[in-house]
């Protein structure tokens, strides 16, 4: 059963312990949450972002790929749908983007390819299909003109060892 917040009458959902809820207050905010959780990636990590329009998305994006250590700051990859990041050591963090994308479209890629290239960030992750088991979602959404909620929900063991070490990272203790 979903407990209820008496003041306001709503009805408040209960996270699991891996879950992870965080108010971002500005874009620069959340750029550095994307860095702690971009320096967390390695290879064969898949994380996936969903959200709408001006949500941030690709502002959380540039942030990993700083924390990632690379070389070239992220873009929006909407009408190339896939960018690359190398950091100096030449490890490669993947952004792709499926907004314009239709169901079944050739993406001209395989994910599991890349997986196995380095680490992968998709926006849009609905748009493509069928996605490994093992993943971290990071559901964004529109609070105010300047904050975002961003709510990190690992899937596997090795994401929720992430989020872990992402709270650690990020809040101490």
């Amino acid at each position: 059963m979903t407990p209820q917040c008496p003041a306001y009458n709503l009805l408040v959902p209960v996270l699991d312990a891996a879950t992870l809820d965080i108010l971002s207050h500005s874009a620069e905010q959340s750029q550095r949450l994307g860095s702690r959780l971009g320096e967390l990636l390695r290879p064969g990590d898949l994380v996936c972002l969903r959200g709408d329009l001006g949500t941030g998305k690709t502002t959380l994006v540039q942030g990993i790929a700083r924390g990632w250590g690379a070389i070239r700051p992220a873009t929006s990859p909407s009408f190339v749908l896939l960018n690359q990041y190398r950091d100096p050591d030449g490890r490669v963090l993947f952004h792709a983007d499926g907004y314009r994308l239709e169901a079944g479209s050739f993406l001209g890629f395989e994910v599991e390819e890349l997986l196995q290239e380095g680490a992968l960030v998709i926006e849009w992750p609905e748009r493509f299909g069928s996605l490994p088991q093992e993943r971290l979602w990071v559901e964004l959404r529109w609070v105010e003109d300047t904050r975002r909620g961003l709510r990190f929900t690992p899937t596997g063991r090795r994401f929720e060892d992430l989020i872990s070490q992402y709270r650690h990272l990020t809040y101490g203790g």
